[in-house]
């Protein structure tokens, strides 16, 4: 029986995108199982231009990072290329309250905030609540162990 366990726990921690073991490779940017896109599709610049999550449509694409990244508009993707860092979701799209905490879970981008001009995305609606109690200190103590976290 704890064979079992064990094995739906390890399943679970891998359908979730939530790294247990530097044996499963982190990219910078997180896409998750089944997409190759950044933000799951969604635009990032929308959060910014329009605050709200909008999907990306894949004629107004770029590469970044090695990652795919969609837009609503020629604009939106027009804003990105002039200035990808400032529209990009911190710490690569992944959950900014498990980075905060050493570890990476996937960011939901309908599970956003930006603070401080920054975009962040947690993993739902529970844990970006808790992130949002403290996040200047959570943000602090997610920076000083982004990206080194990957390499863990």
């Amino acid at each position: 029986m704890k064979s079992i366990n064990s094995k739906l726990l390890v399943l679970l921690i891998l359908l979730l995108g939530i790294s247990i073991s530097p044996v499963y490779a982190i990219d910078e940017i997180y896409t998750g199982f089944l997409s190759k896109n950044a933000v799951g599709g969604y635009d990032s610049v929308a959060y910014f231009t329009e605050g709200r999550p909008v999907e990306g449509e894949s004629k107004f694409a770029t590469t970044y990072k090695g990652t795919k990244w969609l837009f609503s508009s020629q604009k939106n993707l027009d804003l990105f290329k002039a200035n990808p860092d400032k529209y990009a979701p911190q710490y690569g799209g992944y959950c900014a309250w498990a980075v905060s905490q050493g570890y990476t879970a996937k960011g939901d981008p309908q599970h956003w905030e930006i603070f401080e001009g920054r975009l962040y995305l947690n993993f739902n609606a529970s844990i970006q609540e808790r992130w949002s109690g403290n996040k200047a200190e959570l943000v602090s103590k997610a920076d000083r162990l982004w990206p080194g976290l990957l390499n863990q």
